[in-house]
């Protein structure tokens, strides 16, 4: 903990006017060490319920540093929280509570296993009780009325996009991208524990047993049956994905000139280009749908037409990362105002150099992107 009070006094320090990007980076290292620091010293005080005792206690530096040890993996449980749910708000909650409930459990860690591997258990009992109260099952979209749009994609209106951090995200990016993600949604709770922790964190299945409380022969029966379902539902050039967890020089050449392009002013020439000509975009938690590169650009050129009864406003890009994968955070300015407002997140799947996917979110989770909401 004093490393950390450490760098927050350094980073404060350095504070000054500066370029913005500068300032922004410094700005999220400060908010978020600040808040890590938050978080040991909320473990540490627990409520007077919570005491053995009727009178107040003073904590002691052991309490301190079992809080320091549980916040050090907050990294690593929120990515699996948020491969368990698929949704970055419900990842954030279920952390806390998993940090919570080891807090309160801290006297039955007995270190039979890791401490690592402890928060883990919890974490993933966690997000089976969480799974258990708020049953989510995929469903087709609804076809729209007037528009030949093909076989309706699964609809997951809780999906969210994760913001990219390499420190927490150390596998391969294929582990995190949405359409991995969408996948993994469809099997049950239990079956996506099982090949989260086996297939994705590399588990022993000895190990992943022990962690849920089964047996070794019920981790490999869930294996295979989880494992075709998967392959069934991601797309079949899957293995040829690069390893790569940011994304690549061609896919950020990709976002800037779909940014250029996804503007009043852009060429909708360059746009059909960028798209593949069987493009899905999907906008949970939306119902909103399309399929094809045709029908997708003729919504995308009436809403820029400052001519058209459905103009949108005018429009500003700003290129972010999201579950490993190029993103643009769009910004409307609004016929008759001043400022441009935060709007969708477009997270983009590019395949051979061609757009083959676009998730657009809602704009709510810009701050954990360290992006701002207006731009002027």
């Amino acid at each position: 903990m004093q490393t950390l009070i450490a760098e927050v006094g350094r980073v404060a320090n350095r504070l000054a006017p500066q370029p913005p990007d500068v300032f922004l980076t410094d700005l999220t290292s400060l908010t978020s060490d600040v808040g890590r620091l938050r978080r040991i010293a909320q473990l540490a005080l627990r409520t007077k319920d919570e005491n053995v005792t009727s009178e107040p206690v003073t904590e002691t530096v052991d309490e301190i540093t079992f809080a320091g040890r549980i916040e050090e993996h907050q990294r690593e449980l929120r990515v699996h929280c948020y491969r368990m749910v698929g949704s970055y708000d419900d990842a954030e909650d279920l952390v806390q509570e998993t940090f919570l409930r080891a807090w309160r459990g801290r006297e039955g860690f007995e270190g039979r296993s890791s401490f690592r591997a402890w928060l883990y258990r919890i974490a993933t009992n966690t997000c089976l009780d969480f799974l258990r109260r708020n049953k989510r099952v995929p469903r087709p979209y609804d076809p729209l009325p007037d528009v030949e749009q093909g076989e309706p994609p699964q609809f997951l209106p809780w999906l969210q996009p994760f913001p990219d951090d390499s420190a927490e995200i150390a596998e391969t990016r294929e582990t995190m991208e949405l359409v991995f993600l969408a996948a993994i949604q469809h099997l049950p709770p239990k079956q996506r524990a099982v090949v989260i922790l086996n297939d994705v964190l590399g588990w022993k299945a000895a190990e992943t047993a022990d962690l849920l409380e089964t047996t070794v022969a019920s981790v490999t029966s869930a294996l295979q049956r989880a494992r075709p379902t998967l392959r069934e539902r991601l797309p079949e050039r899957r293995a040829d994905w690069a390893k790569t967890v940011r994304p690549t020089g061609e896919e950020q050449a990709i976002l800037r000139r779909y940014m250029a392009a996804a503007t009043a002013n852009g060429d909708s020439r360059v746009m059909a280009e960028l798209l593949r000509e069987d493009v899905l975009v999907t906008m949970p938690p939306n119902p909103l749908w399309f399929s094809g590169r045709e029908v997708f650009l003729d919504f995308v050129a009436q809403s820029l037409d400052p001519a058209s009864p459905t103009y949108f406003g005018e429009w500003k890009h700003l290129p972010a990362v999201a579950n490993g994968l190029p993103a643009a955070a769009g910004y409307v300015r609004r016929p008759g105002t001043r400022i441009y407002r935060a709007q969708v997140l477009d997270v983009l799947r590019i395949e051979d150099g061609k757009i083959a996917e676009i998730t657009a979110f809602e704009p709510h989770l810009f701050p954990a992107f360290g992006l701002p909401l207006t731009l002027t």
